[in-house]
């Protein structure tokens, strides 16, 4: 059969064959909605590949899964659907593709079905072997292919009468492009395998996170491709060593389960809403009213617990998919979901038999049991003996008043001590049945919570808090109302000695033009200290070209002064004591320029209480040029760049990554 075959074929084919047949190299891609349009992105080399392996040793039979995207999706292959792992997404076609083609108007090439892609391939293996083009091929659409050579291949639509006569975008050919290496498209990194980091990332506010009204999913995966552009870029020696691999970020979302069905409170808020500036009010009840719900103890209740049962949902299904996964875990917070984070941190356990510590509550103090450890803890005992002959119990001692304790012989010192625990405890049990307190039943500012190895407090709405699976690393607070909340729940100053319980780290990063953001270091260092925010790099390594231009000419200015001064001096011949009583002489450069704070040295700062470990807790961005312009135009949108923030990334990693090495990225 050979023989007669090729006895068919002019002897002179092989001369007239321009290059052999290979077959075409097939990339998969996945389907994307981006403004209600199809988007197809390809998959990186490593996942096509395992789809491909997957693929040709496939059973017909059984359904093949494969982890893709960092394991945060699973592809069928027999469905030809992808699935998100870890949070709700409408699953997205998948596509084993080789042929490609554009329209006209298109700025992209879209990938053909696979069908009609074997057909095309075919035809094209006869065009090559053959060494005939500009054949005609019919698909089954009805539309025409020639293929003129193999750079030159176009579909024609169909002369059917569905087509009009006259010339216009739907009769323009397309253009055809074979396999993914002649179509301008940027194939995505693959990401390592190991996995050094895992951090929650849980929203603030509504359901939209950023500028462009993207939800948590779309911003996270947006700080999670700056972070390994970043691990590249600034630590590519320690990557190449395989001392590093990578980060992994997850989403958190609680404002759909506040705003579900379940809890009924959209409903409730429509019904009171008024018609008038329709959009507004919707856009109120959406995003503002979150601040309100989380200083309801009913709501609050159900947002603490949606974070903690999200975070250990996700943290238990990680380590399902990594389960030699050995790394730390960290917490980011934007907005009000810092505040959410860090009031949960503050109610963790340490205890190793996990039973919970018991704090102050509404029905009175049970952190002690009795009357004895009351004294004890407050360096009392030696009153007991005079309380036991006069049969005072915790009970009795609540109804007891200072001229009572007096009467007894108690010395003015110690009766005043505990006339002030006993104030604090009636504070605590008259809130539930206070009118102005009812449901939102706050611990005041005076009330003392009593937590591991310390004895500082957090004023907090009254609830139930959830215990984390795992003890974090560190909480990175973006754009956070944290200490304006502590304030305003009557907390004056934080303990020096404070930490969170089961946390090492606490970093408050916030754009300077931010109007949700406040400081936290000034609640904890002395009224007299004044320390400005501690200002984060640019990730290319130096500060942005403004910021500078504006240090060099505060300087130059400076020195300027300084040499008037000198002169005037030296013309007037007074004594410089003389002169720096007033005006213009009493400015020095040292007065003038203040040290940059990106330039100071941790080393050379004042300890910052023991949040951070002694380390510096507020960090500040550089703003943009154009941001400089105009602080209140770009207010708002300075609260929503952290997402897309590089810088932010980047302090994060730097933190994550303690004493490993960095370079600059401009080396």
């Amino acid at each position: 059969t050979n023989n007669y075959h090729w006895r068919g074929i002019p002897d002179v084919l092989s001369m007239n064959v321009v290059e052999p047949y290979e077959p075409v190299q097939h990339h998969w891609f996945y389907n994307q909605q981006v403004d209600s349009k199809d988007s197809w992105q390809p998959f990186s080399r490593e996942d096509s590949q395992r789809l491909e392996d997957a693929y040709m040793g496939k059973c017909e039979k059984d359904e093949v899964v494969v982890a893709t995207d960092g394991r945060r999706y699973d592809v069928r292959l027999r469905e030809r659907k992808r699935y998100s792992v870890y949070w709700e997404q409408k699953p997205a076609e998948v596509k084993r593709c080789s042929w490609f083609h554009k329209d006209s108007k298109d700025m992209t090439y879209t990938p053909y079905s696979e069908e009609l892609s074997d057909i095309l391939e075919d035809a094209y293996m006869i065009a090559v072997t053959l060494d005939e083009w500009k054949q005609n091929l019919e698909l089954p659409t009805g539309e025409t292919v020639i293929l003129h050579n193999p750079k030159l291949m176009m579909q024609y639509p169909s002369s059917c009468k569905d087509f009009p006569a006259s010339t216009n975008e739907r009769t323009q050919p397309r253009t055809l492009k074979r396999g993914i290496e002649n179509i301008p498209v940027e194939i995505p990194e693959g990401e390592p395998e190991i996995v050094d980091h895992l951090v929650f990332m849980v929203h603030g506010i509504g359901p939209a996170c950023d500028i462009r009204f993207r939800g948590i999913v779309q911003c996270v995966n947006e700080f999670r491709i700056a972070s390994n552009s970043l691990i590249k870029s600034h630590f590519r020696q320690s990557e190449d060593l395989c001392i590093i691999r990578r980060v992994d970020y997850l989403p958190v979302n609680w404002h759909k389960v506040l705003h579900g069905e379940s809890t009924g409170v959209d409903k409730d808020i429509e019904r009171i809403t008024l018609p008038s500036i329709s959009r507004l009010r919707q856009f109120s009840n959406d995003t503002v009213l979150d601040l309100f719900f989380y200083n309801s103890a009913t709501y609050c209740q159900t947002m603490v617990d949606t974070v903690a049962s999200e975070i250990n949902r996700l943290h238990s299904l990680f380590l399902q998919r990594h389960p030699h996964f050995t790394g730390h875990v960290s917490l980011v917070g934007h907005g009000l979901g810092s505040l959410i984070l860090f009031d949960l941190l503050t109610n963790q356990e340490t205890d190793a038999d996990g039973k919970p510590h018991e704090v102050c509550s509404n029905t009175g103090c049970s952190s002690y049991e009795s009357l004895e450890e009351v004294l004890k803890g407050h360096g009392l005992e030696e009153h007991l003996s005079v309380l036991h002959s006069e049969q005072v119990d915790m009970e009795s001692l609540m109804l007891c008043s200072e001229k009572d304790l007096k009467d007894v012989g108690i010395p003015l010192g110690p009766r005043k001590k505990i006339m002030n625990c006993v104030k604090k405890w009636k504070v605590i049990m008259e809130i539930p049945y206070s009118p102005l307190f009812k449901g939102a039943q706050w611990f005041m500012a005076e009330v003392e919570r009593f937590l591991p190895n310390n004895s500082f407090f957090i004023p907090q709405v009254s609830i139930d808090y959830p215990q984390l699976a795992f003890h974090p690393q560190a909480l990175f607070a973006m754009g956070s109302p944290i200490g304006m909340f502590l304030t305003v729940r009557g907390l004056k100053r934080i303990d020096s000695n404070y930490s969170f319980p089961t946390c090492k780290s606490f970093y408050n990063i916030f754009h300077p033009f931010d109007p949700v953001a406040y400081r936290i270091e000034p609640m904890i260092l002395p009224q007299d200290v004044d320390l400005p925010p501690m200002l984060i790099p640019h990730h290319k390594g130096r500060k942005r070209m403004h910021l500078e231009l504006k240090e060099g000419l505060t300087r130059v200015s400076s020195d300027l002064l300084g040499s008037l001064r000198m002169v005037w001096q030296s013309i007037s011949q007074v004594p410089s004591p003389a002169l720096a009583e007033g005006g213009i002489s009493s400015m020095t450069p040292t007065d003038e320029v203040e040290v940059p704070p990106m330039e100071q040295k941790e080393r050379n700062f004042t300890k910052v209480g023991m949040l951070n470990r002694g380390r510096r807790i507020d960090f500040v961005l550089q703003e943009t040029p154009i941001e400089s312009f105009n602080e209140y135009l770009f207010a708002i949108q300075s609260h929503l760049c952290y997402w897309e923030s590089e810088d932010t990334a980047l302090l994060v990693l730097r933190e994550i990554y303690g004493n490993i090495p960095m370079r600059n990225a401009l080396s």
